[in-house]
């Protein structure tokens, strides 16, 4: 299961075989004072503000990059049929607004060998947030931690080898002084994994 504050889009780095018309990264710019004048839609270049919600075009370009993260800003606007310097005007503001996240490649925990996925709810003592923060974030197996409301004040996704292993994990995760209280549950299925692209469509329609 991917974890949900894990990053929107993941793409694969480094060398990668590349067809013809294809670039091998979607963040590959124009050069510098170059304008692409394909013919399309207009360029796409009106300047949003953090609040804009994404349309059309910007949902169809982020399904497009999470079904085929390889895909280059050439292609893409060929499918879409847009300019390119428009695909790359999307990219740079999605990225901006933090609508795009990241670019590095999508890793399944179980397939590392930690197929174990659990949730720990932590209470931790007056002032010590700052210092159960830094223990957390040092522990590996720790894959996100959550301040919450109700009962507990964290909430931490852990994973592990396996259910002994967990044990071990969560000696760690607890073994710390200002964690006062801890517990736990384990997940037995992930019948909806994480996905954002519903999401993405229905803020493209509103």
């Amino acid at each position: 299961m991917a974890p949900p504050g894990a990053q929107l889009f993941r793409f694969l780095l480094g060398k990668v075989p590349r067809r013809a018309g294809e670039w091998p990264h979607p963040l590959d710019r124009l050069p510098t004072g170059t304008t692409d004048r394909r013919p399309g839609p207009a360029d796409g270049a009106v300047v949003h503000s953090p609040n804009d919600a994404i349309d059309a075009l910007d949902g169809k370009l982020i399904r497009l990059l999470s079904e085929e993260p390889r895909i280059g800003v050439l292609e893409c606007s060929r499918r879409l049929q847009v300019a390119r310097g428009t695909v790359q005007a999307r990219l740079d503001r999605l990225q901006a607004r933090g609508v795009i996240g990241g670019f590095g490649p999508q890793v399944d925990p179980a397939a590392l060998g930690y197929p174990v996925t659990a949730f720990a709810t932590l209470e931790i003592s007056q002032g010590q947030g700052s210092d159960v923060r830094a223990h957390l974030a040092a522990v590996p197996e720790v894959l996100e931690l959550h301040t919450i409301t109700g009962q507990g004040d964290m909430l931490v996704r852990i994973v592990a080898r396996s259910n002994a292993d967990l044990q071990r994990v969560i000696d760690r995760v607890v073994g710390f002084d200002g964690i006062v209280r801890a517990s736990t549950a384990i997940a037995l299925e992930n019948p909806v994994p994480y996905r954002i692209l519903p999401l993405v469509e229905q803020a493209a329609r509103e």
